[in-house]
């Protein structure tokens, strides 16, 4: 008898989730019966049998991708109402990154994020941390607009950051800041001047934004990381160079969450010390 219920349950709830489903879609009977190629008494039966009696497979299947469903929801083994190429692309999207000071996107994954910890392995020096010179030199060949205003525009994003209450955790390999303080590499060519004024203002971020702020230098002959920033437990995003891969399920999120972890425990350099580290690269500026 137990069974039977079960049964009678399960085809109601059929009956119930198909009914909404079709009146989320606007769609009436005929419309779903010539959607599935089938006659309307077949959808009319599936909707009025008040029996344990469910359709076939396959009526069950076309009506699912006729209404934009997933076939578990409309046979209540799941609660979530979207296909399984729906659940996909909500929990990866894959965008284009621009080459630009400022960028939408990026800023407004921090939006979402106010409040919580945002973890970030930038792809250089973090653009939250430059001086008006080191951005001015890195993307005056990109910025699209005059040089002042783009500065001018991503200062207010990065005010607005530094406001939000987020706590931020940035790990950077320490061949780019060696890189950066001799003016080799990526570097060549940035004026030493220009070297000097951002490791002070790395020195004083350092030290007047932490605990907010915490810095730390990992060794890449032992660990890799390519660029990631973990927005909260909202979503990590993994930076290709021209597009951004952005991960919203849980799994994702808490491995790319762990990798970070491990390059804080095993950082070389931690928060603590980047003040005196700073301070030692100035022997490399020439």
């Amino acid at each position: 008898m137990s069974d039977i219920l079960d049964k009678r349950d399960r085809a109601d709830r059929f009956r119930q989730r198909l009914q909404r489903a079709m009146q989320d879609r606007s769609m009436s009977q005929s419309a779903l019966a010539r959607h599935i190629g089938t006659d309307r008494s077949t959808i009319s039966q599936a909707l009025s049998d008040d029996g344990a009696r469910l359709p076939g497979a396959h009526v069950v299947a076309a009506c699912a991708q006729a209404l934009g469903v997933s076939a578990d929801w409309l046979l209540g083994l799941s609660d979530r109402p979207e296909s399984a190429a729906a659940l996909t692309a909500a929990a990866l999207s894959l965008t284009h990154a621009p080459r630009a000071l400022v960028d939408e996107r990026i800023f407004g994954w921090h939006q979402e994020a106010a409040g919580y910890k945002i973890r970030h392995v930038p792809a250089g020096l973090p653009d939250m941390l430059k001086t008006n010179a080191m951005l001015e030199w890195e993307y005056r060949p990109h910025l699209g607009r005059t040089t002042t205003q783009a500065i001018n525009a991503s200062r207010d994003r990065l005010n607005w950051m530094r406001a939000a209450q987020s706590d931020y955790e940035i790990a950077l390999p320490i061949f780019e800041l060696h890189s950066f303080a001799a003016g080799t590499g990526y570097y060549t060519g940035l004026p030493a001047q220009t070297r000097h004024d951002q490791l002070d203002q790395l020195l004083e971020l350092s030290r007047h934004l932490y605990p907010r702020l915490r810095l730390y230098l990992f060794d890449q002959r032992a660990l890799y990381s390519a660029p990631i920033t973990v927005f909260g437990p909202l979503l990590a995003v993994l930076y290709t160079g021209g597009h951004y891969m952005a991960f919203r399920d849980r799994e994702r999120i808490e491995t790319l969450s762990l990798h970070f972890d491990d390059l804080v425990r095993q950082a070389a350099h931690t928060a603590r010390d980047m003040p005196e580290h700073f301070e030692s690269l100035r022997m490399l500026i020439n």
